[in-house]
C-alpha cells in the first residue's frame, strides 16, 4: 500500500491529529471567550487549557486499544507512553514554566533599562492538573467518535 493513502486512512493516526487540532482550537475559541481577544498564536503554542499533548496521547492509546485489544502489547506500549506525556505535562514542565517565570522576574528587576538584550523565557510551558484532564476528555471524546 502506498504511503499518503495509508496515512490517510489509518483512523488511529487521525483520531489522535484531531485530537491534538481539537484541543489547540478550544484553546483559541477559550481566550476568546474569556478575554474577548482573538490571539491565533495560542493554537501553536504549548500549555493552557486543554492540554492538546494529554489529547493526543489519549486519542492514541484508545484508539489502538480499541482497534487491536486492551490486552494487546501495542496498547501497553501507548499506555504507558501516554502516562509518561501526562506526567511530564503536569510535573517537568510546569515546572520549567515557574523557573521561567521566576527567571524573567529576577531579570526584570536587575535591569531596568531598555539596554539589556534579554529574551524572555516562556513561561506557559507545562499543565495544571485541571489542564492535563481536559486534554484527556477532548481525546476521550474525540477518540470514541472516531
Amino acid at each position: 500500500m502506498p504511503i499518503v493513502p495509508g496515512i490517510f486512512n489509518n483512523a488511529i493516526l487521525i483520531s489522535a491529529v484531531t485530537a491534538w487540532f481539537t484541543a489547540q482550537m478550544l484553546k483559541v475559541i477559550i481566550n476568546i471567550i474569556l478575554s474577548k481577544k482573538f490571539k491565533l498564536q495560542l493554537f501553536f503554542s504549548s500549555g493552557g487549557f486543554p492540554s492538546s499533548h494529554s489529547a493526543t496521547v489519549s486519542a492514541l492509546a484508545l484508539g489502538i486499544g480499541k482497534y487491536y485489544g486492551w490486552d494487546s502489547p501495542i496498547f501497553a506500549v501507548a499506555a504507558v507512553f501516554g502516562m509518561i506525556v501526562l506526567y511530564d505535562a503536569a510535573g517537568v514542565r510546569r515546572e520549567a514554566g515557574k523557573q521561567a517565570e521566576v527567571l524573567n522576574q529576577l531579570v526584570e528587576r536587575l535591569y531596568h533599562g531598555p539596554d539589556i538584550a534579554q529574551e524572555q523565557l516562556k513561561e506557559l510551558i507545562g499543565h495544571t492538573p485541571f489542564e492535563v484532564f481536559g486534554g484527556v476528555m477532548v481525546g476521550i471524546i474525540v477518540g470514541l467518535l472516531i
